[in-house]
């Protein structure tokens, strides 16, 4: 499905603007490539891919309308022969990027940009902003994913997440990496996500007791019932939800779970798992949610918690340890010459490049070598394939699904000494010698 609407060509940074508007003074236009990657983390060994049908489906759409024409009039920056090039403005270029749900590592492009160089200036914002996030909340996902060893995780986010664009990417993103629902609604409908959630503190001191509350859900929602326990005192309130669990019983149905929201969750949720079984429920759920992160799940699991699901919240949902990526948008040719930074701590790689993916013989990921665009190395795999041609998307869009099942089995082949959560060894990647001269050259 369609994402939601793209906000504009004014989504961008003036500076983008400004440089357009010397490009255009002085006649320069000719196709420029720009290179997406990441730069070294202290907190994170690889990140996953997201956010390229988000992309596609805005250069696809890039228009400036006649109101964002006038706004531009009105601020008196610039010229009028510039602002009527705008109006014209459609994305006629090309788009090499890895596939959504790809594993990649620092300083790899994940997409690289060729067009005209006005096109590609001004959508450095969008993309950076774009992918940037979607990738961040997909990586930090997927922590959380390999930290909870099997155990299901729900996306329980949403009201503390950074506004509604990034709600929405946590749970397209987290969904990606392996979460199987979230609580968010809309992303439910835009993207067929499912959706997950039963009752929060208020449902239950809104009826006279906790029994009156787990029944009258029960009696609602007979064949998906959760309720959550930890409103006055977790045991006691195990103990009503076992009643129910048996009259539910009675009536041919099954309560499905039981819900912990505070307190010591490994002492909490062994006695709650003994309350259950003692009243002959051994296959009700114990659900435990809270501002949840890879951290949190792997403490819980190693430390015993009898606890079968996990609803994974704020941050996970803010990437609280790191809550940004340090993504870049780098120039790297422009007509025929091939360009680089050299600053200090910041050098950039010159040239249109591609990575490939080396794979030992028992299917794990054993290396990746940056090269120019064009090149081959024998044995690996290249990442960077067409997105857009001439400005238009090409192939089939790949389902949802299809990206989680890649990312499944890619995440799968990433050996395990690059996924620790601390200490994790630097997975090898290296610059192939054709790429290595290239620079030597600028």
């Amino acid at each position: 499905m369609s994402f939601p609407e793209f906000p504009g060509p004014l989504f961008t940074d003036l500076y983008e603007l400004t440089m357009a508007a010397g490009y255009f003074d002085r006649k320069m236009d000719d196709p420029a490539t720009f290179s997406l990657f990441v730069r070294p983390h202290p907190r994170r060994s690889y990140f996953v891919a997201a956010g390229l049908q988000a992309v596609v489906d805005a250069l696809t759409r890039f228009q400036f309308s006649d109101e964002e024409i006038d706004w531009l009039a009105q601020t008196g920056r610039f010229r009028r022969e510039f602002l009527a090039h705008l109006a014209t403005l459609r994305f006629t270029g090309d788009l090499m990027a890895m596939a959504e749900g790809e594993i990649f590592f620092p300083d790899e492009p994940v997409m690289e940009v060729t067009a005209p160089l006005i096109q590609a200036q001004i959508i450095e914002t969008y993309l950076i902003n774009t992918v940037g996030v979607a990738s961040m909340m997909a990586t930090k996902a997927a922590r959380c994913v390999h930290a909870a060893a099997g155990r299901p995780l729900v996306d329980f986010s949403l009201r503390r997440t950074q506004g509604g664009h990034a709600g929405m990417a946590v749970a397209r993103s987290s969904y990606i990496a392996g979460f199987k629902g979230t609580s968010n609604v809309l992303a439910g409908k835009t993207w067929g996500i499912p959706v997950s959630g039963t009752m929060a503190h208020s449902f239950v001191t809104a009826f006279e007791s906790e029994t009156d509350a787990f029944e009258a859900y029960a009696d609602l929602f007979p064949d998906s019932a959760v309720f959550l326990i930890d409103t006055y005192d977790t045991l006691q309130g195990a103990r009503a939800a076992a009643t129910v669990g048996k009259r539910m019983r009675q009536k041919g149905r099954a309560l499905q779970g039981v819900r912990l929201d505070s307190g010591d969750m490994i002492a909490l949720s062994r006695q709650v798992r003994r309350i259950l079984d003692e009243a002959g429920l051994p296959d009700v759920k114990i659900v435990a949610s809270s501002g949840f992160d890879e951290y949190a799940l792997e403490r819980l699991i190693t430390g015993g918690a009898r606890i079968d699901a996990f609803g994974v919240g704020t941050r996970m949902g803010v990437s609280a340890d790191a809550p940004y990526l340090d993504m870049v948008y780098k120039m790297v040719r422009l007509g025929v010459r091939d360009v680089r930074k050299i600053s200090e701590g910041k050098i950039t790689l010159a040239g249109e490049k591609q990575v490939f993916r080396d794979v030992a013989a028992d299917g794990r990921y054993a290396g990746d070598v940056i090269g120019v665009r064009g090149e081959t190395v024998s044995g690996a795999a290249a990442l960077l394939k067409p997105a857009m041609e001439n400005g238009r998307p090409v192939g089939p869009r790949p389902t949802l699904e299809a990206i989680r099942s890649g990312f499944a089995k890619n995440f799968e082949r990433l050996d395990q000494r690059h996924k620790r959560l601390d200490d994790a060894q630097a997975y090898p990647v290296k610059i192939s010698k054709r790429l290595g001269e290239l620079q030597n050259k600028c």
